[in-house]
């Protein structure tokens, strides 16, 4: 492709060289430096890689795409474009480079301080109940039609979002469904791309200090730049932030929630708790904009996932889906790793879910509260090389609100386990010192007597690693994935 194709849409000054050159890719690590390239110089937190560019000439970049001047004095036969801002010059170039795969498939971006994860797994069921072929992106990797592979962050860099867009729309993709986060909207990682509805969770102070954002306002402003790029604005009506966070927004509006006095899909403030051996989830009565009214069962727990559950079906009724397949996606729902049932008893009830500070831990222990059970059973322990106040506020929470707790391991990195538990046994005697609870340092071990010792009616959350599939001892990452060591186990021993 010839780099004036390539840069269709990029406002930018040709300093050097011809827009005729030829481009067969881009790139912005300076190590992938080759013939026939185009190096976008970007602007980092930490590094500005034009500091690069003299470098990346000397392999025979085709071309450098840079932000502010460089001395050019000694690369005087590479193209050379000037833009005002590189990271928004990639995005266009990346979209361009493939073919512009966003415009050929519906687009849904989800946005908010929780809930993105979990939401955009329920709109991935519904839509495929629907007959939909959907790619997912988001903070538990990539997904589309049975492939799966992680990535680094929650909204890749934008030439990888394309790249991957162009990976959904080859495989058959109809629609590419994301978490946006707010630093990919502050980054340019989604610029240029327009959806077709954009969704609203909620808000809290997050991603505030050096590298992210530099106030709450900031941080909810860049979240409010979502309802500038979408057709529909799917939006949580009870979230105190939403106002402020639609200010200057260009999309119609469709809202959900319980409490607002007026909104177009509700939930009742009353909702019913569901338990067996293959579902913790819950009921609720949905009033929809005509009046009419239907009950919804969601196969999560909690008020959290009725909020999630509205969001969805928000989207769908956007959309225009029929209510079979949005029900139906709504109760088959599983989001690995989040608040995820592992159906190995009709005795009892185990767990895997991601909590890792005191806030999740304290909001999830809450939500099974809810459901009775005989005894609530925490398993956790808290990552090495990290703040010793999460151990004490993880402690402290278990304590109160755990009738017992099995302290173990988490990812120790490169701190002993003993030292990480005796931090939590700190937290513990601070929240409840006549607390039950029993130090097993092997996590697997500590999962095995879980099993062994669990009661008739007992809920037994194990926490803390959710998604992952590996632990990390001493800086080296071994294979180490819950649900199917649990699996495994109940196997062997027969539990039934």
């Amino acid at each position: 492709m010839k780099l004036e194709q390539l840069l269709e849409g990029v406002p930018f000054t040709l300093v050097q060289g011809s827009l005729n050159t030829e481009i067969s890719d881009i790139i912005y690590d300076s190590r992938k430096a080759a013939p026939g390239l185009a190096f976008v110089c970007i602007v980092g937190t930490q590094r500005d890689s034009h500091e690069f560019a003299a470098d990346c000439a000397a392999k025979g970049v085709g071309a450098l795409v840079i932000q502010h001047d460089i001395d050019l004095s000694t690369m005087p036969g590479v193209t050379v474009v000037k833009v005002e801002n590189s990271r928004y010059a990639m995005a266009l170039m990346s979209a361009n480079l493939f073919g512009n795969p966003a415009r050929q498939m519906t687009m849904i971006g989800v946005t908010g301080t929780k809930g993105k994860t979990t939401t955009t797994h329920m709109i991935k069921s519904v839509l495929e109940a629907a007959g939909r072929k959907v790619g997912m992106i988001g903070t538990n990797g990539i997904y589309f039609l049975g492939h799966h592979k992680e990535t680094a962050n929650t909204t890749p860099e934008s030439y990888e979002l394309q790249k991957t867009f162009r990976q959904f729309l080859d495989a058959g993709c109809d629609t590419a469904l994301m978490e946006v986060s707010s630093q990919g909207l502050m980054m340019d990682r989604v610029a240029g791309i327009h959806f077709n509805v954009g969704v609203f969770t909620n808000l809290s102070p997050d991603h505030i200090g050096p590298g992210e954002h530099k106030t709450f306002e900031e941080y909810r402003s860049w979240k409010g730049k979502l309802f500038q790029r979408c057709d529909v604005g799917v939006v949580n009506a009870d979230d105190p932030n939403t106002e402020a966070l639609l200010e200057g927004h260009t999309c119609k509006l469709v809202t959900y929630g319980i409490h607002a006095p007026k909104v177009d899909y509700r939930a009742s403030e009353q909702y019913r708790l569901l338990r067996n051996k293959e579902m913790l989830g819950v009921e609720f009565t949905l009033t929809e904009p005509d009046g009419h009214t239907l009950d919804v069962q969601v196969g999560m727990p909690g008020l959290f996932s009725i909020y999630n559950a509205l969001a969805t079906i928000g989207v769908g009724k956007v959309l225009g889906l029929a209510d079979a397949p949005i029900h139906e996606g709504l109760k088959k729902a599983l989001v690995k790793g989040r608040v995820e049932l592992v159906p190995i008893s009709h005795k009892f009830t185990i767990l895997i879910d991601y909590a890792h500070n005191e806030a999740a831990t304290e909001s999830l222990i809450e939500t099974l509260r809810e459901y009775s059970p005989n005894r609530l059973v925490v398993v956790f322990g808290c990552g090495g090389n990290r703040s010793k106040l999460r151990r004490y506020g993880m402690g402290e929470v278990c304590a109160k609100l755990a009738d017992f707790s099995i302290l173990t391991e988490d990812n120790n990195r490169f701190e002993k386990v003993e030292d990480i538990i005796a931090d939590i046994k700190t937290g513990m005697a601070k929240g409840n010192p006549d607390a039950k609870y029993v130090e097993i340092p092997d996590r697997l071990d500590a999962l095995h007597y879980a099993i062994d010792h669990a009661q008739e009616g007992d809920l037994i959350a194990v926490i803390g690693k959710g998604h992952e599939a590996y632990r990390d001892r001493e800086g080296v990452k071994t294979p180490f994935l819950e649900r199917e060591l649990i699996e495994e186990y109940a196997a062997e021993t027969g539990v039934e």
